[in-house]
């Protein structure tokens, strides 16, 4: 008999909008773990909803599942501070790269001119093109 706490896979997957496939997968990556079997079927207790709650907040920020079973591993995730800390830095990287793919999208919504005649553009371009090519110089591309 099902406990009035208890879920069935289905019905955890179903308060998250998650497929069974995902937890059953988080499950096996040792993400997160049923309170106990009955009859055969997984049944998740209160904590389940708190651990994919922090599971889909990770996901979010864009750690990864090695690093989501890291954090996981202890009672609190801020045992992993240079884990965080690495994670952060990364982040920093990627928003730099998204504000400046951002910034040149936005000159050439703005630009009069053509991409090719676009000084900016060029500059862009000339600045990405990797060092030890003599041949392919920016008025080559």
């Amino acid at each position: 008999m099902k406990s009035s706490g208890d879920l069935t896979i289905g019905e955890l997957a179903e308060r998250f909008g998650l497929a069974t496939h995902v937890l059953r997968y988080w499950e096996s990556r040792g993400l997160i773990e049923p309170a106990r079997r009955v009859g055969g079927q997984r049944r998740y207790g209160q904590d389940a909803l708190v651990r994919v709650t922090l599971i889909q907040m990770a996901k979010e920020a864009g750690l990864g599942l090695r690093e989501l079973n890291t954090l996981l591993s202890t009672p609190d995730p801020m045992d992993h501070r240079e884990l965080l800390r690495d994670h952060v830095t990364r982040l920093e990287q990627r928003i730099t790269r998204a504000r400046a793919a951002k910034d040149l999208i936005e000159h050439a919504l703005a630009c009069p001119r053509s991409f090719a005649d676009c000084e900016h553009a060029r500059e862009q371009i000339a600045a990405r093109i990797p060092p030890g090519h003599a041949h392919c110089g920016p008025d080559t591309y």
